[in-house]
């Protein structure tokens, strides 16, 4: 092999291999945060949506236009619900989950609000998830690491948030 062959060849190595380090990297950092009125802020990562149990898991089949053509995907994520159970709401009285809306930001600031008592009352509600994953593989570097997908509205894109940054928890007190 040539020097310029076996230089070229290294480069490829170490490009191959930056790239599967920053994928595993990407998995296990901090990408989004639960926060607000929780006892129990998250930091958020693929690897802690990996980890949570069967119940929590979502897989929903979606329909999404590609260069024209509608195709069906699957996405994988966790339960926007099982979420926020697990960060706690922090009530003062126990009405407060009665007047609580979750504040869904992206990192370009686009927002989508979420009821409390939508997430756990109604089956529209209960589909909403943070997916991780799309058809088996991690997501698209257009949708960013995580986002947050909202299957069973009538229209799911308007509240679709893809490259997930903030999830916040706000009771509406007087």
């Amino acid at each position: 092999m040539t020097p310029r062959r076996l230089a070229s060849a290294a480069c490829a190595l170490l490009l191959a291999c930056s790239a599967a380090s920053a994928q595993l990297v990407a998995a296990d950092a901090t990408v989004a945060r639960i926060d607000g009125d929780v006892r129990q802020p998250l930091a958020l990562n693929v690897a802690l949506l990996r980890g949570f149990d069967a119940a929590a898991q979502r897989s929903v089949r979606v329909s999404r236009e590609v260069n024209g053509e509608n195709r069906e995907t699957s996405l994988r994520g966790v339960s926007l619900r099982a979420l926020l159970e697990r960060a706690v709401l922090a009530e003062r009285d126990r009405l407060d989950w009665r007047k609580t809306v979750v504040v869904v930001t992206a990192r370009d600031g686009y927002r989508v609000v979420f009821s409390w008592p939508e997430l756990f009352n109604l089956e529209a509600g209960a589909a909403a998830m943070v997916a991780y994953e799309r058809d088996g593989q991690a997501l698209a570097d257009s949708e960013g690491p995580l986002t947050v997908v909202a299957p069973s509205d009538l229209r799911s894109g308007p509240r679709s948030v893809k490259w997930l940054e903030r999830i916040e928890v706000r009771v509406l007190r007087d």
